[in-house]
């Protein structure tokens, strides 16, 4: 993402002009872009027009349209941004209060002026967004597989994508005939390998995973190298050192989720926003199993916890899924930002927000979307939850297993 213009004043009003130049920026205005914003961007309108005699005829218009967001839909698989809302600006082909859809294009410039100011996950958002470092570091490529079928998939920051399933019939050996099945697991190695390579830049230098269960993923990284040599492919070549065989229990894409766990792949991927916030929710989830009151989740208990000073200097870390930022409620979203911003700037506390694209992420939305690890154990939140329960409607929530 290119920072075109920023005008934000202290009070969190202004607007930012962003210029979205890959799929994955498609994902970041996803999460940036809320209801009650108000968002100008490049629009096709249909105009109909009536002759006099009463006959009518539609024609499209390109122009630029500024809307009040009403809701916003994201295609994961086609990085696909879709923005309703009402026009806020009349022009000649449109008038104040219609509803319009926008579809943010790469290449094109958006302008966004948030509908409560700007605050500080708003901006971490924009500043994540267009990091030139970030923007290099593309993630990983893995093909996850099994005899017959193979899911291309495009690891990056904040998601996994699945890019191409291929699906070839391969015979079973019989009889110790095993002729039909060597040429069936040819011709998919060979339908994988061209999918792939549609699929990647060789001129990048990123780790490809390879993961089967059995030896099927270890064959296919001796097709991809002998390939390489035998039509004298250098780029491909190059890229034998990037070629990763990881054991998974199936071919199936939920098998990229151990895959993903394993710890060759977290020390190739070390330096990426994945295995960071992998490794948290590791840490989080070995304190929450020795059940020494140094790990919660759930709402109300964690912020309890950062009410106590619990969550501060000296090893406090809140967890956030990205998805409560995404809440049509601008009072929830509120909530949340109030809470991150007390830990980070008050308490000088770790804030780590998840994507809920990543395993991660998804762990952390089965524990209500957050999380903590506190500075100091703190033995009795549950308890304080059920006595809170008991002078109201008599129920309570329990945060430790």
């Amino acid at each position: 993402m290119r920072l075109i213009n920023q005008h934000i004043s202290r009070d969190g009003s202004g607007s930012v002009t962003l210029y979205p130049e890959d799929p994955e920026d498609m994902w970041y205005a996803y999460n940036l872009i809320q209801p009650t914003d108000l968002l100008r961007a490049s629009a096709l309108r249909k105009i109909t027009t009536e002759s006099s005699t009463g006959s009518t005829s539609s024609i499209r218009v390109h122009t630029t349209l500024l809307i009040r967001v009403i809701s916003t839909d994201f295609d994961i698989q086609a990085s696909q941004l879709h923005v309703s809302g009402q026009i806020a600006e009349e022009t000649p082909y449109a008038k104040n209060g219609q509803h319009h859809t926008l579809d943010l294009e790469l290449q094109r410039n958006f302008t966004l002026e948030k509908g409560e100011g700007w605050d500080s996950v708003s901006k971490e958002v924009v500043n994540e967004a267009c990091d030139i470092k970030r923007a290099a570091k593309a993630g990983a490529w893995a093909v996850v597989m099994q005899e017959g079928l193979a899911n291309v998939a495009l690891l990056t920051g904040e998601r996994t994508v699945l890019r191409q399933r291929v699906e070839i019939a391969v015979p079973r050996k019989r009889g110790g005939r095993e002729g039909g099945h060597d040429k069936g697991m040819e011709k998919f190695f060979h339908t994988t390998l061209e999918t792939l390579l549609r699929q990647i830049d060789l001129s990048e230098s990123i780790p490809i995973l390879l993961a089967s269960p059995g030896f099927t993923a270890a064959a296919f990284q001796k097709f991809i190298i002998d390939t390489a040599v035998r039509t004298s492919n250098k780029p491909l070549l190059a890229q034998k050192s990037n070629l990763l065989v990881i054991h998974s229990s199936s071919g199936h894409l939920h098998s990229l989720n151990e895959v993903l766990q394993s710890p060759e792949v977290l020390a190739r991927l070390k330096d990426t926003k994945y295995s960071r916030e992998t490794r948290l929710m590791n840490d989080f989830m070995s304190f929450l199993r020795k059940d020494d009151g140094r790990a919660w989740y759930g709402p109300k208990e964690v912020e309890q916890a950062v009410e106590k000073g619990a969550v501060g200097k000296g090893g406090g870390v809140l967890l956030l899924s990205n998805a409560l930022f995404r809440a049509q409620d601008i009072g929830v979203r509120k909530r949340w930002v109030t809470l991150v911003d007390r830990v980070r700037d008050i308490e000088k506390g770790e804030v780590r927000i998840l994507s809920s694209e990543h395993e991660s992420g998804k762990m952390l939305e089965g524990l209500g979307g957050i999380a903590a690890i506190l500075t100091f154990p703190i033995e009795d939140l549950d308890d304080e939850q059920e006595v809170d329960g008991d002078m109201t409607n008599g129920k309570a929530h329990s945060a430790q297993v």
